[in-house]
């Protein structure tokens, strides 16, 4: 195997008809190691020591290696002063992964603690993959564009979707990519639009409490590696992530994926050297004044320093990838105001490095979504870029409030069923620019929310001191599993008044997995590391999961489908679209009479759009006694009730294409109920 120079163009490894070229950013390192590993379990590889006259430019360490096919398993082993900085961390026996490395691979001897301990890791540690991107037969690939007004989002875990055994999927493919691509027509019957799917990123699932595996993925160990657990074959995790990608796409489904750029599973201070700490510890890290610690702002161990231009180019080159040679349409960027911290771990109002991202010609059709405060201090950044779309936590509090029953909060619904235009973070005005949920991964799932009291996180072994104390939950009158059937009914029906809340509400509404089958985590908030049917997808359910499905399956329907307007080329406006210039309207149980008393538990909303002529009438009572409500003149024809959670099924909803049942001047609205009328003349 001829070894020569190499280059630094392109970072990682690339290989082309002769070999592969490698190229690594190590600006302080004296020695670097390229290790080439025969197979998964080696203990000996062969050892390529790179000449710092022949092999290094400026910052930069490369080699080429003749006649290396792709598959080649390799790892960089770095050494450097042990002071230039008193956070220096290099460590001549640990075998680092590659920060571009495209596949990672743990294998069955991967051993996490090895990387934290003294002495070498070559029994146990984790390797890079040389991958070749050209072959893939993209098919014609083309990405649906859903605009974010028209999109449902559906957040699922690519591992817990289909490894449930009750999934029907076979068992080589449960967990997988593969997998998902079987559910796909279930996710097309519910009528969702858009998937973001949980990390994807490779992250190490030993990074856990002990006992335990780390489930959701939030502490990558790669940013351009798909998780290899979830491929169904060995080497195959690119191939079969493009799979799932082009899958969805033929369905007109996108993908969003949640990235994590803020930290990494190399921990505190005491964890392993994985990757980028071995290589340039201070310049991935944000680090104490000191330098000697890391910082956690992120409340994992670590904040990486994304300030530094060279971790900077490393996110944005993460995204591009992602985006052009994954397929994927858009990102929620985890704690993404933690990008905007600076070197001395201060939160600046413009973003050098969140305004390349906005403004990137390369990512200028992806959806970029931000999960905007910062864990330790709940600090709401300034993410006020045109593009940027914001998780939009205040909703999930505003909504569980009053539909829960608590005093002063029907203000606050109805500034985020209006589109929460009064946020501070707003400086656009657009009522598609926030991203509504009622539940996600982080919390309660909805079932969950309207059983529990409190967070029951005992199986985690943290003695229940994670994850979030105030839920704004309600269990009801019975924590937990009931048989009571009056506490169950109305249960169900507070599940039904929360989606509906969320789906007939301005901007882009996001469903947790499993919420519209009643999914239950028995109370555990926080199932990061429960890897285990407690957080997968059931897919075998009882009548009142059946029941909430096909409710939320029609709601879903009315919201893309029903109401349409006129057609202006090729362009159908959705009485989303229309509704931003209709006239809004708040009324009480008397028209045009609202009640904003903080012991008030009712409220009702119209919007009326002339062009064309269109109305609806929607009425919140969270309150424990009916009330009859006074409609509003309607346009001619009448009002029509397309829901009733007061109802029994099937009434509770109109399935769509039906006739509406008509209704008069006067409807009597169940306590704990919503109501949904429209007229169309």
């Amino acid at each position: 195997m001829r070894r020569l120079a190499g280059h630094c163009r392109e970072l990682g490894a690339t290989p082309d008809a002769g070999g592969v070229n490698f190229a690594l950013w190590a600006r302080l390192a004296t020695r670097v190691e390229l290790l080439l590993f025969a197979t998964p379990g080696d203990c000996q590889p062969e050892i390529i020591t790179l000449h710092p006259q022949r092999n290094r430019t400026a910052y930069y360490w490369h080699i080429y290696l003749e006649g290396l096919p792709p598959g080649q398993l390799y790892g960089y082993r770095i050494d450097g002063p042990r002071r230039p900085a008193p956070g220096s961390r290099f460590d001549a026996n640990k075998v680092l992964l590659d920060p571009y490395g495209r596949q990672v691979l743990l294998g069955p001897d991967y051993d996490r603690q090895a990387a934290a301990r003294p002495g070498d890791n070559l029994s146990g540690c984790a390797k890079s993959v040389v991958i070749d991107l050209n072959h893939y037969d993209w098919e014609d690939d083309c990405p649906p564009r859903h605009p974010l007004s028209r999109a449902i989002i559906y957040e699922l875990h690519v591992g817990g979707f289909t490894r449930h055994t009750s999934s029907g999927v076979a068992p080589p493919l449960r967990g997988s990519y593969l997998g998902l691509i079987e559910k796909i027509p279930y996710l097309q019957q519910l009528g969702i639009t858009t998937v973001q799917l949980l990390p994807v990123f490779q992250f190490d699932p030993q990074d856990a409490p002990a006992g335990k595996r780390n489930y959701w993925g939030y502490n990558p160990i790669s940013f351009f590696a798909p998780h290899d657990g979830y491929a169904s074959h060995p080497h195959r995790a690119v191939d079969e992530f493009r799979d799932m990608v082009k899958a969805l796409h033929r369905a007109h489904i996108a993908v969003i994926l949640d990235v994590v750029y803020t930290h990494s599973a190399e921990g505190d201070n005491a964890g392993p050297s994985l990757c980028f700490r071995g290589i340039d510890n201070d310049a991935y890290y944000l680090l104490t004044a000191d330098g000697r610690s890391n910082t956690d702002y992120s409340g994992c161990g670590n904040t990486l320093k994304a300030s530094h231009p060279v971790t900077g180019r490393l996110i944005l080159d993460s995204l591009r990838y992602w985006h052009q040679q994954m397929h994927v349409d858009g990102f929620r960027l985890d704690l993404a105001a933690m990008l905007a911290l600076d070197e001395q771990g201060q939160l600046q109002p413009r973003s050098a490095l969140l305004n390349a991202i906005d403004t990137d010609p390369m990512l200028a059709d992806c959806t970029l979504i931000a999960e905007a405060w910062l864990t330790e201090e709940q600090q709401q950044a300034s993410l006020t870029a045109g593009r940027w779309r914001v998780w939009n936590s205040n909703f999930r509090d505003d909504v569980r409030r009053f539909i829960k029953g608590d005093p002063h909060s029907s203000r606050a619904l109805a500034w985020q069923m209006l589109g929460n235009p009064d946020h501070p973070a707003d400086q656009t005005g657009r009522l598609d620019k926030y991203i509504n949920f009622v539940t996600s991964h982080d919390g309660f799932t909805l079932w969950d929310l309207v059983s529990y009291n409190q967070k029951h996180n005992q199986l985690n072994g943290e003695q229940n001191r994670d994850g979030q104390t105030e839920n704004f939950s309600w269990n009801h009158g019975q924590e937990g599993d009931s048989d009571d059937p009056a506490i169950l009914a109305l249960r169900l029906r507070q599940s039904k008044n929360l989606s509906s809340a969320l789906l007939l509400a301005f901007g882009t509404p996001m469903l947790l997995m499993g919420d519209e089958v009643l999914r239950s985590q028995q109370g555990n908030n926080n199932g990061y590391c429960q890897d285990n049917p407690l957080s997968w997808m059931p897919w075998e359910w009882e009548a009142p999961a059946r029941e909430m499905q096909r409710f939320v399956q029609e709601l879903i329907r009315y919201r893309r489908q029903l109401f349409r307007g006129h057609q202006a080329g090729d362009q159908l406006n959705t009485l989303h679209e229309l509704l931003q210039q209709a006239d809004i309207g708040w009324h009480g149980v008397e028209a045009h009479s609202p009640d904003w008393r903080s012991a008030s538990h009712s409220l009702a909303f119209s919007a009326r759009s002339r062009d064309p002529a269109l109305a609806c009438y929607l009425i919140f009572n969270a309150g424990w006694e009916p009330l009859l409500f006074n409609l509003p003149l309607p346009l001619d024809g009448g009002w029509q009730r397309v829901l009733d959670t007061g109802l029994p099924a099937p009434d509770d909803i109109v399935p769509q294409g039906e006739p509406l049942p008509k209704v008069g001047d006067q409807y009597r609205v169940e306590a704990r109920s919503v109501c949904l009328f429209i007229c169309q003349p």
